[in-house]
Formats: C-alpha cells, sequence, structure tokens
C-alpha cells in the first residue's frame, strides 16, 4: 500500500485540477458550442437546429460592427505597442543612468487592471473635464478633441488606452530579448565600421524574430478578449460604436436574454484565438522536432 502511495502520489494530487479543468473548460467549451446549434434564446434548448445562430450572427449589423472592430482594433494596437515597445526597449539598452526608474515607470501601468486604465483614460479625453477643458483653460477655444464621443473616432480612444497599458511589457520583452543577442557579434560589427542603426536592422532586431512572435501572440490574445477595457471606457457606445466580438457576446446574454447568439459568437472568437495560437505552437514543435 505504501509503495503504491509513493508511486501514485502525484497523480492523485494532480487529479482534482485535472478533473476541474476537464469539466469547467473543456465541458463548458463543448456545451457552449453544442448550445450555438440551437434555437436557445433566454433559456437553453438542446435540439440540434444547425448553423441557424450563426446565419443570425453574420447577418447582425451590430456584430459586423464589432468584429470590423477588432480588426481596426487588433491592427493598430498590436502593431503600435510593438513598434513602442522596441523604440522604448532600444532606448533602455543605451545604459543610460536612470534606466531603473525609466523601467519602472513604463512597466507601471501593467500593473493597474484594465478598469482602472479605462476609467483613469475615461476622465482624460472627457470632453467636458478632461484633456479638451484643459487646453480650452490654456486660452485655445477652439481646441477640440471629442473622440470618446464621435462614433467614427471612439474606437481609436479604446487604442490609445490599450497601447499605454501594454507598451511597456512589450517593452521588457524586447529588452530582455535585446540582452540575449552575443554582444561578441555586435562588438564585431563595430570593429567593421558598420552604423549602429544598420547593427540593429541586421543583426539584433533579426535575430529576435522569437520575441516578436511571442509579444504578437500576447498582444492578439489580449486584443480578441478584450472587454474591461472597453465596459469602463466607452461602454461600447456611442450606441454600439466601439463593440467587440466580446462585449457582444455579454450583451447578448446577459442583456437580450439570447444565450444562442452569445454563444456562437463565443465559438467566433475562439476560431480566431485558434488560427493564431495553433500556428505558433505547430511552428515550436517542429521546430523542437528538427
Amino acid at each position: 500500500m505504501i509503495k503504491w502511495l509513493e508511486e501514485n502520489t502525484p497523480k492523485l494530487v494532480l487529479a482534482p485540477s485535472f478533473i476541474a479543468v476537464l469539466i469547467f473548460v473543456y465541458g463548458f467549451i463543448a456545451w457552449t458550442a453544442w448550445v450555438s446549434l440551437t434555437r436557445s434564446r433566454l433559456l437553453p434548448k438542446y435540439e440540434i437546429e444547425g448553423f441557424i445562430q450563426y446565419e443570425r450572427l453574420f447577418a447582425s449589423p451590430r456584430w459586423e460592427t464589432a468584429f470590423g472592430n477588432l480588426f481596426v482594433f487588433g491592427i493598430l494596437f498590436i502593431v503600435i505597442a510593438m513598434v513602442l515597445g522596441l523604440a522604448l526597449a532600444i532606448l533602455l539598452d543605451q545604459n543610460i543612468r536612470t534606466e531603473g526608474a525609466i523601467r519602472t515607470i513604463y512597466l507601471y501601468p501593467m500593473a493597474l487592471s484594465m478598469i482602472v486604465t479605462g476609467t483613469a483614460w475615461k476622465w482624460i479625453l472627457n470632453p467636458g473635464l478632461g484633456l479638451e477643458a484643459m487646453v480650452r483653460g490654456w486660452g485655445f477655444e477652439d481646441f477640440t478633441f471629442d473622440w470618446l464621443v464621435d462614433p467614427d473616432m471612439a474606437i481609436y480612444t479604446i487604442v490609445l488606452a490599450a497601447i499605454w497599458q501594454s507598451s511597456g511589457f512589450v517593452m521588457a520583452l524586447f529588452l530582455a530579448g535585446l540582452r540575449s543577442v552575443d554582444g561578441e557579434i555586435i562588438k564585431a560589427a563595430q570593429v567593421d565600421g558598420i552604423p549602429t542603426w544598420r547593427v540593429y536592422t541586421a543583426i539584433i532586431i533579426p535575430a529576435m524574430a522569437p520575441i516578436f512572435l511571442s509579444a504578437f501572440i500576447v498582444l492578439s490574445h489580449l486584443a480578441v478578449k478584450s472587454f474591461d477595457l472597453v465596459i469602463a471606457l466607452t461602454g461600447g457606445g456611442p450606441g454600439y460604436a466601439t463593440d467587440l466580438p466580446a462585449t457582444y457576446m455579454y450583451a447578448m446574454a446577459f442583456s437580450r436574454g439570447d444565450i444562442g447568439q452569445a454563444a456562437s459568437s463565443a465559438m467566433i472568437m475562439m476560431l480566431v484565438v485558434f488560427s493564431i495560437v495553433v500556428p505558433y505552437l505547430y511552428s515550436e514543435l517542429r521546430s523542437k522536432d528538427g
């Protein structure tokens, strides 16, 4: 008995966690997929009806706006956060005196929750008491910055807040990558008279390709599941101009009582995440096998 316990204790310890994940993660994913194929409304129904909910989903103007916003938000957020993070990392890589303090300042937004970030930027961008009111108080009466209440520009306020929140994290990733590059190669290039900018573009940055891929995966995941930042900053408005798939799913499930639509939108979100993560995992596993 003692010998059996010694051999199976790790399995016994891990079993509750494994069962919980199996039920509350994969079990509910399967349940959501099932419900998305039914005519469920306020309460779930379990008779399979085909892809009716998906047809309704892609015919919905609100979903079209939410999905379009995801691409606008995702592309701008990922590209700008990576460019800004790389620029900050290169700046800190110059061994400046106040590196520790500056690094702390850049990383501080990451310590805040998205709710806090959204609330703070809602105050900053509020035309009545934020940036616009402050500049007008300085005497520039014609200055306007009303993106927060402009349906065409409100999505870009989400981009601004998300970049402020995440660029420090990207900087930390890139800074670690910059300092992992072999210094002897860099010194050899400098001895040969290669300009610093050329050293970065031809040697250092290409060597950081895995870091770029990791940053892209993390930022893409953050973009797809963005919810609390939107709720705190715009509430999905004006109207539903800043809806994202996550806020659409929440509205369908808890405001409209349409869990069939919520389930179908959740499955589309999962497919988007899978389309990003699966190729990454495949490339990683293939490189390890090679």
